[in-house]
């Protein structure tokens, strides 16, 4: 081991919901900052969802589209003598939900010509039905895994 592990923060949960996992999403989308307009964001992107899918709770709709963008397998560059292989390994929990919640914002972020609200209930409700870019990229990065399964004896 070279490093020591990183002291891990305890995130307060949300106001709202009283959820851990939409106080860490609020975190993510806040910029320069400014909480109260990454949360004011994100409540209205769940009230958006709520109206386009006629569904009262926005956090089952939630925790299910994290779940489905949440990568299962992902490749971590190894070098073994001189040579660098890809090889595959297990996502734990909280870091899977991590990288989802990461993929969701970056993509909402990335589309253009609306307000971030309707970018990110349009990310939310696409990877609860399991479509849109967070889905297409947890199945590039299984891809990946799945065709270097080879070199998966080099995981220690």
């Amino acid at each position: 081991m070279r490093r020591r592990k990183a002291q891990e923060k305890e995130i307060l949960a949300d106001p709202k919901f009283n959820s851990k996992i939409v106080a860490k999403f609020i975190n993510m989308v806040m910029e320069k900052g400014k909480k109260a307009v990454a949360e004011r964001i994100v409540y209205n992107a769940f009230e958006i969802v709520k109206k386009q899918l006629n569904e009262p709770d926005a956090l089952k709709i939630f925790y299910k589209a994290i779940d489905n963008a949440r990568p299962r397998l992902e490749v971590k560059p190894r070098r073994v003598g001189g040579a660098t292989y890809q090889v595959p390994i297990e996502v734990r929990q909280e870091r899977g939900t991590s990288i989802a919640l990461r993929w969701m914002r970056d993509f909402a972020m990335n589309r253009k010509g609306k307000p971030m609200e309707t970018k990110l209930a349009d990310e939310v409700i696409a990877a609860y039905k399991g479509e849109g870019s967070a889905i297409k990229k947890r199945d590039d990065t299984h891809k990946m895994a799945e065709s270097n399964k080879a070199f998966a004896h080099f995981r220690w």
